[in-house]
């Protein structure tokens, strides 16, 4: 019977974010993942083709992550309104919980390595950007946000201002404010169209 692997892929992607988090995409290499869990380098070959593929997947499992509570956000409530504002609220609220991803993803794609990345990886992130694009388009479309001007301060609202609150203090190394997710909310409110058209739809 074969012996179990001492690391599992987990194990190997959490060592790799707290590397991202404390020396940036450049700290994340084969070698320092396999000294930081006390693995032999070989080893890590057998999970993942090399450094590309490494950086692939700790980008995509952390944006993964944070996607599955936004989308289940900006779906979780009829009024399209209050689920923009609880989408606002979790970008920040997910970034308190997960400091060390949140300073992860604050990197971007393209600094972990997109170009080199392997189509199925490349496909993988497409997807979920797409998804993102096409629910806050939903939103935007019930607040009744049709020009580009609108659906941008809508993106603006929802993802881009929220952003900014989370990034000022984790780029300085400090925890985020007990305020931080009411600050998000607000502004974000103040941005949105006062009357939603409708509903949002299934």
């Amino acid at each position: 019977m074969a012996r179990p692997p001492r690391f599992d892929t987990d194990q190997i992607l959490d060592a790799a974010v707290r590397l991202a988090a404390s020396a940036g995409p450049g700290g994340v290499t084969v070698s320092a993942v396999a000294q930081a869990i006390g693995a032999p380098s070989g080893s890590m070959y057998h999970r993942f083709a090399g450094r590309s593929a490494l950086l692939a997947e700790v980008w995509l499992r952390s944006v993964e992550r944070f996607q599955e509570g936004y989308f289940a956000r900006l779906h979780g409530d009829a009024d399209p309104r209050r689920a923009a504002r609880a989408a606002a609220r979790h970008v920040v609220g997910w970034s308190r919980a997960h400091p060390e991803e949140a300073a992860l993803l604050l990197y971007g794609p393209w600094e972990f390595g997109r170009a080199g990345w392997s189509q199925e990886h490349i496909g993988r992130a497409d997807s979920g950007n797409e998804r993102v694009f096409a629910a806050i388009g939903t939103v935007a479309a019930a607040l009744g946000a049709t020009e580009p001007q609108d659906r941008d301060r809508v993106a603006l609202a929802l993802m881009d201002l929220p952003l900014s609150v989370v990034r000022r203090h984790l780029r300085a190394g400090g925890a985020l404010p007990p305020h931080a997710e009411d600050l998000a909310e607000e502004c974000a409110a103040a941005l949105l169209p006062a009357a939603p058209l409708g509903p949002l739809g299934p």
